[in-house]
C-alpha cells in the first residue's frame, strides 16, 4: 500500500513541479504560450503561485514564485516518497538533485517533442510555441555545430550535452 502512495505522490509532484518550471520558463523567456496552454499551465498552478508571490515577488522580470514552488513540490514529494526518517540535510540536497533533474530531463522531452513535431508536422498548431522554448538552448549551438546535408544537428548536440549535464549532476551529489 505504501508503495502505490509513494507512485502516486511522485507522479502527482511530478506533473505539478514539471507545470511550475514550465511557467517559469515561458515566463523567463517571454514566450506567450497558446491560450490553452496557459489556461491549463495557470489553473493547475495559480493555487501556490499567486500566495508565494505574497513572500517572493518577481526580481528581475523573473517568476521566482513558480521555481520556488516547485522546488518545494519536490522538497514535500521528495519527503513523503522517502518516509525514512532521513536527517533534514540529506532530504534538502535528494530534493535539489531532483530538482535539477527536473529541469534538465524538462529540457530533454521540450526537445524531442520538436523532433517529433519536424518529423511528423511542422505546421502543427503548438509547434511554433516549443520552437520558442528551445530557441534559447539551440541558438548558441546552431551558431557552432554546422548544417550537415541540410539537416540541423543542433538538436541531437543539446540532447547528448543535456545527458552529459544529468551525470555530472550525478556525480556533483554523489549518486553516480
Amino acid at each position: 500500500m505504501l508503495v502505490i502512495l509513494k507512485l502516486i505522490v511522485d507522479a502527482v509532484a511530478t506533473i505539478l513541479g514539471g507545470i511550475l518550471l514550465l511557467r517559469f520558463w515561458m515566463q523567463a523567456i517571454r514566450v506567450r504560450p497558446p491560450a490553452s496552454v496557459a489556461q491549463f499551465t495557470f489553473t493547475l498552478s495559480d493555487w501556490l503561485v499567486r500566495p508565494l508571490r505574497r513572500i517572493v515577488p518577481g526580481v528581475g522580470g523573473y517568476d521566482w514564485a513558480s521555481l520556488i514552488g516547485a522546488f518545494l513540490v519536490i522538497l514535500l514529494a521528495t519527503s513523503v516518497v522517502l518516509l525514512t526518517g532521513a536527517s533534514g540535510e540529506a532530504m534538502f540536497l535528494l530534493a535539489l538533485y531532483r530538482f535539477f533533474t527536473w529541469i534538465i530531463y524538462g529540457f530533454i522531452a521540450l526537445l524531442i517533442i520538436e523532433a517529433i513535431f519536424s518529423w511528423v508536422n511542422p505546421h502543427a498548431p503548438l509547434a511554433p510555441f516549443v520552437r520558442a522554448l528551445n530557441d534559447p538552448l539551440l541558438r548558441p549551438l546552431r551558431r557552432v555545430v554546422p548544417l550537415v546535408g541540410g539537416l540541423d544537428l543542433s538538436l541531437l548536440v543539446a540532447l547528448i550535452l543535456l545527458q552529459i549535464a544529468q551525470v555530472v549532476l550525478g556525480m556533483v551529489f554523489g549518486f553516480r
